[in-house]
């Protein structure tokens, strides 16, 4: 009987060395780089092929590639195995204790285990396999096994292993060394000791398990909790985020090959090529007569030796010699062959910046005309949906304006409690919706609005209510920020539109926070008066939204000066710069909120935080705040939208594991307005981006529902789950298409390039500090001189809350 042997494949890569090609994500196990299939599909074929007995074969691969390993590999099947998913990326080191634990429950220690990278080139299975047996007698005796590839050049891109015997079969393992420089790589070949590090390894599942008991013990013992907890269904094994974030990060080399004793190395008789740089890619690829490898819509003319792929686009190359062009829909490569490795360095540059292409692979659906959507546009906004709400939206019997409209365009209930957001957000948006020239009865429908408010929704210390009855009676008579956001949001833009109670009530509502609602312990805001439970950062970006729009309104620097606040805050406790992500939830102290909830993110809020820092950067000068909103957009879109409908889910991990599934309207108009801020200024081209978002926002959300109303809410596979209108939404939506008309028609202020002249940048903790005087000239409309100047508040972080 053959030996049974359990092959894992590791699959939970990113693939950098391939960019422009490989992106996060779209790795390079994922492309079919050959002509043949993927490079996983190609690896899971070949385990298949053991022509003595079969082997069960699990994938471990990352969650958030769920869908895409499950449709690569689903009509192959694993012989039984199964896709191990790991929330969140740990290396190799707990990837093989994962495959070890899984091995041993399943099958027993005794067992064989097989690990193999997802992305080598091997010549043949069959040789693989004669390989692979040749290993079992070592592997059974205990040995860990490792493979070797006699080298034929000296390579600086792979790891080496030094072996006490040159002979043919299984040799002992002196020693494994790093990716060395091209002189000792050239001593390497000389000596004939060292072999190629192939990455592949063959074990007793039990052998293994010794092994990190004897040289890391928190490695398996934090991986044999993870595994314990993990959850399983049709589509494989899920790692708990929780558990499995505990395990240690490093490789499997740091962990225990480089302090294990008595490692078998044999060396391998199939041809093998590690695909993780272009130059491997042309080594592994058939050529034509000159020595190219061409592959996509290519006219190449006296070139040699050279690797030349083209996607979607014309590529024409004259004359190069021993060069690699990779162009793809955004981005061209171009670099000697020998320099091919170096790759990473561009990745790493780009990523400084928060370039989109780094995570990011652009769809098929691309518009590149822009302006392709302002007559429909310019329709929906001014002839269906402003003309709807501007009457049916209006609560003519006690004031204010209706929470929810139903299909029929009839307020739900009328009876239903009014918030105060809602009723701030309404007059802002009939603001916004004068300042861009619709001509109708804005003026009436903001003092309809402000007389109910005012009225109804003040209390006794200067603040507003949450929540007030249909009738203006109050409900619930907290006193929000939230809220409190929504309304200087509104006030500044009734004041510009002339409102004669607008600027009053707007000190006053300063004047409400500064006493009221400042952290006295923490820069921030407490979310009510007296708040001390889980801190948020979304009320803190609302009132970031509101001080810049106070600046543009009345040119007093002080707004900015409370911005840059928040920016602070931003920066040092909102922002995570390793996922690049922003937090929701946060402890007393501004630690992320336990479990779940400090993992949540909403790619929406980074749509919105990304416009707002843009904005700031405008004003300010910090033009580094422009590369913190690159980040947060490309974060979104990598790993925040629906590869079903290209919209935007709810909440993600830090990850990019989705959390709520649901499409929601509002983040599809905030992508847009990110899209719209980051065109122009160091990015990307963006325009066909917005053009494919506007697109995406009618298919899903305008178009389905009846003239000037619009579906909310829609489900990962399309279809709408919405039973009303809520009237939260409608200033999302006149907001980034008032914007998306203003960009197609030119009306959109430029990004200073001397923006970096306005103010020094100052420390990242103390930006506020930098702003004085002379560093800010007034800009946009003015339309008072006793603009407030206030004193300056302190904001801590904000939660996410239902738009």
């Amino acid at each position: 009987m053959p030996d049974r042997i359990a092959s894992f494949v590791m699959s939970g890569g990113v693939g950098s060395r391939l960019w422009p090609l490989s992106r996060e994500d779209n790795p390079e196990q994922f492309h079919d780089l050959s002509g043949d299939g993927s490079m996983l599909a190609k690896t899971v074929r070949r385990l298949k092929a053991r022509p003595e007995g079969e082997t069960p074969i699990y994938l471990v691969a990352s969650e958030r590639h769920a869908d895409r390993v499950v449709s690569d590999i689903g009509s192959l099947g694993l012989n039984g195995g199964k896709a191990i998913f790991e929330p969140v990326g740990r290396n190799t080191a707990a990837a093989v204790a994962i495959a070890a634990l899984q091995t041993i429950s399943e099958h027993g220690g005794d067992s064989l285990v097989l690990v193999v990278p997802s992305d080598h080139e091997i010549s043949t299975d069959a040789m693989f396999w004669e390989t692979v047996e040749a290993g079992v007698p070592a592997a059974n005796s205990g040995r860990i096994v490792v493979f070797g590839i006699k080298p034929t050049h000296p390579e600086t891109g792979y790891g080496y292993i030094e072996v006490s015997s040159d002979g043919a079969g299984v040799n002992g393992v002196s020693r494994f060394v790093e990716k060395p420089d091209a002189e000792t790589a050239r001593d390497y070949l000389a000596s004939g000791n060292f072999y190629w590090n192939a990455g592949i390894f063959l074990f007793r599942a039990d052998t293994m398990r010794d092994a990190f008991r004897d040289f890391c013990p928190e490695i398996w013992e934090a991986a044999e909790r993870a595994h314990a907890a993990a959850r399983t269904d049709a589509s494989g094994i899920y790692l708990p985020q929780g558990f499995y974030s505990a395990v240690q990060s490093t490789s499997i080399d740091y962990a225990v090959m480089e302090h294990a004793r008595d490692i078998a190395m044999v060396t391998a008789t199939f041809r093998w090529n590690d695909l993780g740089s272009w130059q491997s890619l042309l080594e592994a690829s058939p050529t034509d007569p000159d020595g190219n490898v061409v592959m996509g819509d290519v006219v190449a003319m006296d070139c040699a030796n050279s690797y030349l792929r083209s996607q979607r686009r014309l590529l024409s190359v004259i004359g190069m010699k021993d060069v690699t062009v990779v162009a793809t829909p955004d981005a061209v490569f171009v670099a000697p062959v020998s320099h091919s490795q170096n790759v990473k360095k561009v990745v790493e540059q780009l990523e400084k910046s928060g370039r989109l292409e780094t995570r990011f692979t652009p769809t098929e659906d691309r518009v590149v005309v822009s302006g392709s959507w302002r007559k429909r546009v310019e329709h929906w906004l001014f002839n269906e949906t402003l003309p709807l709400w501007s009457t049916a939206g209006v609560d003519d019997v006690y004031g204010g304006f209706h929470e929810a409209l139903g299909f029929d365009a009839r307020p739900l209930d009328r009876s239903r409690p009014k918030r105060m957001r809602t009723m701030a957000r309404q007059i802002y948006a009939f603001a916004i919706a004068k300042e861009r020239g619709w001509n109708g009865p804005a003026d009436s429908l903001i003092d309809h609005g402000i007389d109910f408010i005012s009225k109804c929704g003040r209390t006794d210390r200067g603040g507003w209510v949450r929540t007030l009855n249909a009738n203006g009676s109050v409900v619930d008579p907290v006193e929000d920020a939230y809220d409190h956001s929504c309304m200087l949001l509104a006030l500044a833009h009734a004041h510009r539109c002339g409102h004669p109670d607008a600027m009053r009530l707007a000190q006053e509502t300063f004047h409400f926070i500064d006493t009221h609602l400042e952290d006295g312990c923490l820069n921030g805001f407490l979310e009510t008066p007296g708040w001390n439970g889980v801190r948020c950062s979304n009320p803190h970006m609302h009132m970031l939204e509101s001080f810049l729009a106070w600046h543009a309104v009345t040119g007093d620097r002080a707004y900015l000066r409370r911005a840059a606040r928040v920016i602070d805050l931003f920066r040092s406790q909102f922002f995570d710069r390793e996922t690049w992500t922003l937090g929701e939830y946060f402890d007393a102290d501004w630690m992320p909120s336990p479990g779940e909830k400090g993992q949540w993110t909403e790619p929406g809020h980074h749509f919105e935080w990304a416009s707002l820092l843009v904005e700031f950067a405008r004003e300010s000068g910090q033009k580094d705040l422009v590369a913190y909103a690159r980040k947060l957009y490309s974060s979104a879109v990598a790993s925040g939208l629906n590869r079903a409908t290209g919209l935007a889910y709810a909440a993600v991990s830090r990850q990019g594991i989705p959390l709520d599934r649901i499409s929601r309207s509002w983040p599809q108009c905030e992508a847009v307005k990110a899209a719209i801020a980051l065109d122009g200024i160091g990015s990307p081209d963006l325009k066909p981006e917005i053009e494919a978002r506007v697109a995406r926002l009618f298919r899903w959300h305008i178009d389905p529902a009846p003239l000037g109303l619009w579906v909310d809410r829609i489900d990962e596979r399309g279809r709408s789950l919405a039973t009303e209108v809520p009237a939260s939404i409608f200033y999302h939506l006149v907001t980034a298409l008032m914007q998306y008309l203003d960009k197609t028609e030119g009306r959109v202020e430029p990004f200073p390039q001397n923006a970096a002249d306005k103010c020094n940048t100052g420390s990242e903790a103390g930006l506020w500090s930098t702003i004085n005087d002379q560093q800010f000239a007034s800009t946009g409309a003015r339309h008072s001189s006793q603009s407030p100047t206030l004193p300056f508040g302190q904001y801590p972080r904000s939660i996410a809350e239902a738009e």
